[in-house]
């Protein structure tokens, strides 16, 4: 059934099971390429596999033309782990400078309305693709994120820093998606037709610097390893069966081995069912997982155009170096480390080098 976030609201023993699928290509049929992707046509396929009394939810990362982008993690765990809030408030919904599709598309309250979460994506030069990474990253929030924005003034370091030493921040860091399942089907075509029979690239000239016998990988889905990976950290269940990468279109030119091309592959189909139904079969007898203590559903993000005045003025005072007393950036700016303060912050550093 269609998912109805209402639900949400409802004791755990009524409301229905609920899974989210995520199509994790870049591609795009009404842009460039022009053509779409192969995870779409297999998240569709999954949407009609799978049990038609849940609730089956599910989004597409690459197929809209000219909206937000999922915006980069700005790594403020590195500061301090009460700096990173759940949700990621370094961003917010439909916001005019840094439009952010993973607030655009509600996708952290609809990862907590989810009991499991299946994920199908292509691996692009041994890697998740850029959709699935940046969305991994901007859920290091669920791992530990403060909940509690108002004790460090919307995005202070200085209070985020001190929170962290305080008793009350065991209390206040937890695993805010633990206890749901997640599943990863990946696929490649193993260098199409772009390989000799030595496994190198045809077109190499310099052969010496590419050993096929040192590439990353023995098997190709450990390309998606840092996602599975920041899922277990974080709490959320990746059984090992329900991680599995499957090959087709090797030796192929790529414009044969299309969506279309795909589904007339009795073998793709045939592994991608077993997959599908693996997963319906583990996640309902998991059952109904139990929301976490503060959650990403119903959630609104606060005023803080006060706290946004201050940290402005953190920034001015910033910029002509002098940083807060006591500070990171005080500290940094003492010891001549990062050399960075600047009336004009958003010139990059190749400019700023060409012109002083």
């Amino acid at each position: 059934m269609k998912p109805n976030d209402e639900n949400g609201k409802l004791p755990l023993d009524q409301r229905p099971f609920r899974i989210l699928i995520i199509s994790g290509s870049d591609r795009q049929q009404y842009n460039c390429p022009g053509v779409d992707s192969k995870s779409r046509t297999l998240t569709l396929r999954m949407v009609e596999r799978l049990p038609q009394h849940w609730e089956i939810d599910y989004e597409d990362l690459g197929n809209v033309y000219g909206r937000a982008r999922i915006q980069s993690c700005n790594a403020c765990v590195s500061t301090s782990m009460a700096l990173c809030c759940w949700p990621c408030n370094c961003y917010e919904p439909n916001h005019k400078d840094e439009p952010d599709l993973m607030w655009d598309l509600d996708l952290y309250a609809r990862l907590d309305l989810a009991d499991a979460w299946a994920i199908i994506g292509p691996i692009n030069w041994y890697a998740p693709t850029s959709n699935l990474k940046l969305m991994f990253d901007r859920l290091v929030c669920m791992t530990g994120g403060n909940p509690r924005e108002d004790l460090i003034e919307h995005k202070n370091p200085e209070l985020a820093k001190k929170l962290e030493h305080d008793p009350q921040w065991e209390e206040l860091s937890l695993n805010h998606l633990e206890g749901r399942t997640a599943a990863f089907f990946c696929y490649g075509d193993g260098g199409a037709d772009d390989l000799d029979e030595t496994g190198r690239p045809k077109n190499l000239r310099h052969r010496e610097y590419f050993d096929p016998g040192e590439e990353p990988f023995r098997d190709n889905r450990d390309a998606y390893a840092p996602l599975v990976w920041t899922c277990r950290f974080g709490g959320v269940e990746v059984p090992d069966r329900l991680w599995r990468y499957l090959e087709f279109g090797q030796g192929k030119k790529y414009s044969d081995n299309q969506a279309e091309d795909m589904a007339r592959d009795d073998h793709v189909n045939r592994q991608f069912d077993e997959w599908t139904d693996e997963f319906a079969r583990f996640v309902e007898a998991k059952g109904r997982v139990t929301p976490g203590k503060y959650r990403a559903f119903g959630y609104k993000p606060p005023s803080h155009r006060w706290a946004d005045m201050k940290l402005k003025w953190r920034e001015l005072r910033m910029r002509i170096g002098h940083a807060p007393r006591g500070s990171s950036p005080a500290d940094q700016e003492a010891h001549g480390l990062n050399q960075d303060a600047s009336l004009f912050p958003a010139k990059g550093e190749g400019e700023k080098l060409r012109n002083s």
